[in-house]
């Protein structure tokens, strides 16, 4: 194996380490939770707990579609703006982070035998995106990483508000 192969395989080691490490903060800031308390706000804030899980698995689902197919296959499936955040009614925590954990395993296998992480696509045409920009697959998982680091705090404090619970401390 040559040292560029290596290094390669470290990186993708290390991205994913760093992604799993982020996302089991998430997992663990729910453990012992009922429905009824994912579902609750315990901020000013729209955001609740089960919603936060449900809103990281739709983003790092969309971005992956777009690490393989651009903004097209990103945009392929609909999103629910406003429910991203919420529990609505049927949806149980265990149901969520089934569907999470479904969506960390394609990752991780996607990201494993993706051949190189500088494919590269153009950014969907957004304000928040400069205009004509292109991500690669590794920034896109920089980008996953971030957004589920932000969550995982956000679902923190979330946390702490409800039962006075912590993650970390």
């Amino acid at each position: 194996m040559t040292t560029r192969q290596n290094s390669a395989g470290t990186e993708r080691a290390d991205l994913l380490e760093t992604l799993a490490k982020h996302r089991g903060f998430l997992r663990h800031t729910v453990r012992g939770l009922s429905d009824e308390q994912a579902a609750q706000r315990t901020t000013a804030s729209e955001l609740c707990l089960g919603g936060l899980i449900k809103h990281v698995a739709g983003v790092e689902a969309r971005w992956m579609r777009f690490a393989v197919g651009g903004a097209e296959a990103m945009r392929s499936e609909p999103v629910d703006w406003e429910g991203q955040f919420r529990m609505l009614d049927g949806e149980t925590l265990d149901g969520l982070l089934d569907a999470y954990e479904r969506v960390a395993r394609d990752t991780d296998g996607l990201v494993a035998n993706l051949p190189d992480l500088d494919l590269a696509h153009p950014l969907p045409e957004a304000p928040w995106f400069e205009p004509g920009a292109s991500w690669s697959v590794r920034r896109v998982l920089l980008h996953v990483i971030a957004e589920t680091a932000q969550h995982a705090g956000h679902a923190d404090i979330i946390r702490e508000s409800l039962d006075g619970a912590k993650t970390m401390g």
